[in-house]
């Protein structure tokens, strides 16, 4: 399920891309959440869960997280390095689950966020007129409110995630919408750029609603609501692998020797956090 996941979410970067080149990315976020909600609201009964948690869910992840890293991805960094920064959740998941949750961080834990956080740092030293220090903090501050969204879906307990992600998408389309006309040209303008819009473009928008949003964040929802937070959260490290991958794949984004480095260390940091339990049991049987 995770692998399936990630392997969406990776290779989304591209789709992003090129719809950034039709859509403005406040109003194409809106966009998504838009066909995210409609018309399966209208089939899927609400969760049994609060409306200030559907709306703290909604917020971060439409606003938050995707209205903010659309803006970032527009002019700010390059799809491949924003599917690697965008990991940083996996560090807030973790420090919000041991603050509010009490779970404890073990030590090959820590030493694999540590190992992680050396690849970002590696990026943060190659910024250039693609990817730049703004880039950076915009995404993320995605990663963070991807980590919020995180352990709010974790506090729900176990519902109908499907249902969850439909319903939450109903507060991330009034933030976005009210940006969009602000600062994106208008109601009239963005009535053009809705009619004039390519079918790609349009291809795209549903991906992102259906593929990412109701497959992904429900299937993701699901898995954090029976895994521990330090043992999920990692998975989508393996974003980068996808995203870099089909970056350069389709839209001939460099690859080169400190972004290896900088995706290495990532997977590094999720491969000791995954398999060092088991490998220590492993071990124990021998000596």
């Amino acid at each position: 399920m995770a692998l399936g996941i990630v392997a969406v979410w990776g290779t989304n970067f591209v789709v992003i891309k090129n719809c950034l080149d039709t859509f403005p990315p406040f109003f194409f976020a809106a966009l998504r959440y838009t066909f995210a909600l409609l018309p399966f609201v209208f089939f899927i009964p609400r969760p049994k869960v609060s409306w200030t948690n559907l709306c703290i869910y909604g917020l971060a992840t439409g606003l938050g997280q995707f209205g903010v890293m659309y803006y970032a991805m527009s002019s700010q960094i390059s799809p491949g390095l924003a599917s690697l920064v965008i990991q940083t959740q996996v560090f807030f998941t973790i420090g919000f689950a041991m603050f509010f949750a009490k779970e404890a961080l073990k030590f090959y834990q820590a030493v694999a966020v540590g190992v992680a956080m050396t690849g970002l740092g590696i990026i943060a030293l190659h910024t250039d007129s693609t990817t730049t220090i703004l880039g950076l903090a915009l995404v993320v501050f995605s990663g963070f409110s991807w980590g919020i969204a995180n352990t709010v879906s974790r506090q729900a307990g176990s519902i109908n995630m499907l249902s969850y992600v439909v319903w939450a998408s109903a507060f991330s389309i009034p933030p976005l919408m009210f940006v969009s006309l602000i600062f994106e040209g208008g109601a009239n303008h963005l009535g053009e750029v809705f009619i004039t819009a390519p079918l790609g473009a349009w291809i795209g928008v549903l991906w992102q609603s259906w593929a990412n949003t109701l497959f992904g964040y429900a299937a993701w929802a699901w898995l954090l609501s029976k895994h521990p937070a330090a043992v999920v959260a990692p998975a989508p490290l393996l974003v980068p692998i996808f995203g870099m991958g089909a970056s350069t794949l389709f839209l001939d984004e460099s690859l080169p020797l400190w972004k290896l480095s900088a995706a290495g260390l990532v997977i590094i940091g999720l491969v000791i956090n995954l398999f060092w339990p088991s490998l220590q049991n492993q071990l124990r049987k021998y000596f």
